[in-house]
């Protein structure tokens, strides 16, 4: 029952934490001491039961009149930061797995895979437990009658406060509650079945070198500045489709009833295409892979726009951005091991930083999609949109369409000009690793 100014502020607020967070967790982790659980395992036991119980509090409406906004900045922020603590370490272990690229490269298609099967397992999960609440959607005072429409909305609200409103918060906690139990079961299946190898870790540095040093460091590789930039368009490409892809359904095509089963279609579609992008990179190269890979959703992001409402070219659409979801999950993360190995070269003498490189990959991954719902939620307030309605003024729809085409394309486009502008071909990329292999 927020506001949508307010759920903006919260969002761009925690992202803005984020922005504090990583970077520090990054530089932390790379600080820390050998365990006989290894150096990244305890912050990632540790965070996991403290992020679960902030996660199921976000969903917790609190019995107050006051304060709901600062109650869920809060946990939001709590959130945010034990995500860090989980995500920045797990993410760094393909780094401390192996020192083979090609091992390296297998074991990010293994988690992206994963990973893409654990969105497409939370979006059913939440989908169906919410969505087997039925909430009335409310008429707009135009089409009720202007001389009854006070008291009409008026009932409608009272309808909907006593019944299904209970029901909608009950089943988003039990949804919050399912996926909690979920994080706490991969932690351990996490923990029990990875070990860090020791002699492949390189995150003690030799000479103690301070945050500041160690980020100037980082931020001043040209690679990386490239793969992040690119990185962050063609995600927020991506974020803004599927943030927006539910309403544009419900309401611009008019499939209420079925944007549930377009998301997962998205999701699955992007699940079973990454063992191919996986083996297309391999022969073809990354940065090929990139281009046709992300590319490749542009026609039919134009196509859903621009043709009339047809469910049919709306799963073709949906299977055809998956696909594309597919190389945007994939790429960028296979991408990161090779510009650390650039580094190295370029800074023998200077080790410890890779848990810094991922922390800013992660808060990046996070940064877009908060940049995504602050986007799309003004945008949707500034044109109109109404909570909960049947229908939506047309300057809504356009913005719909703006916000799952046009926008989309734009930064696809822009994201693909910065990917060309990233030094390291394949070519290079054999280069590195001999030259890594002969350093050692």
């Amino acid at each position: 029952q927020l506001d949508p100014f307010s759920a903006s502020i919260i969002l761009f607020v925690g992202r803005a934490w984020d922005a504090v967070t990583d970077p520090m967790v990054g530089f932390f982790i790379s600080k820390t001491s050998w365990t006989r659980f290894g150096r990244l395992m305890p912050w990632i036991i540790f965070s996991t039961p403290f992020a679960v119980i902030s996660y199921f509090l976000i969903w917790f409406v609190p019995d107050i009149s006051r304060g709901q906004v600062m109650w869920y900045l809060v946990f939001y922020c709590t959130f945010q930061t034990l995500v860090t603590c989980f995500h920045v370490p797990y993410s760094a272990l393909t780094m401390f797995i192996s020192r083979e690229q090609s091992e390296r490269d297998s074991a990010t298609a293994y988690r992206m895979t994963v990973e893409v099967l654990g969105t497409v397992l939370g979006t059913a999960i939440q989908g169906q437990i919410v969505g087997k609440v039925v909430t009335p959607c409310i008429e707009s005072p135009l089409f009720i009658g202007k001389t009854n429409s006070s008291v009409a909305m008026e009932e409608l609200n009272t309808t909907h406060d006593t019944g299904s409103l209970t029901d909608t918060r009950n089943a988003y906690m039990i949804a919050a509650g399912v996926i909690g139990g979920l994080y706490i079961l991969c932690a351990v299946i996490l923990s029990v079945g990875v070990r860090e190898k020791r002699e492949s870790s390189e995150l003690q540095s030799d000479e103690p070198v301070s945050f500041f040093q160690g980020l100037k460091l980082v931020m001043n590789h040209g690679a990386y500045i490239k793969l992040i930039a690119g990185f962050l368009f063609t995600s927020l490409a991506f974020m803004l489709l599927e943030g927006n892809f539910a309403l544009f359904c419900t309401y611009t095509l008019g499939f209420r009833n079925e944007f549930q089963n377009i998301l997962l279609a998205i999701m699955l579609s992007a699940t079973l295409t990454i063992p191919f992008w996986q083996w297309f990179l391999t022969r073809f190269g990354k940065k090929t892979a990139v281009y046709i890979g992300i590319s490749s959703a542009i026609p039919f992001l134009i196509m859903v726009a621009v043709l009339d409402s047809n469910l049919i070219v709306t799963y073709i659409v949906a299977v055809a951005a998956g696909i594309s979801v597919a190389a945007a999950f994939l790429l960028p993360w296979s991408m990161l091991p090779d510009v650390i190995d650039d580094f190295k070269l370029q800074h023998p003498e200077s080790h410890g930083h890779e848990a810094i490189f991922f922390s800013f990959y992660v808060f990046f991954t996070k940064f877009t999609s908060g940049v995504s719902l602050g986007i799309s939620t003004l945008s949707l307030d500034f044109a109109g949109y109404q909570t909960r309605g049947c229908s939506q003024p047309s300057e809504v729809n356009f913005t719909l369409k703006m916000l799952v085409s046009a926008v989309p394309v734009g930064l696809i486009l822009l994201g693909l000009l910065l990917f060309k502008l990233y030094p390291i071909d394949e070519e290079k990329r054999r280069k590195n690793k001999k030259a890594l292999q002969d350093l050692r």
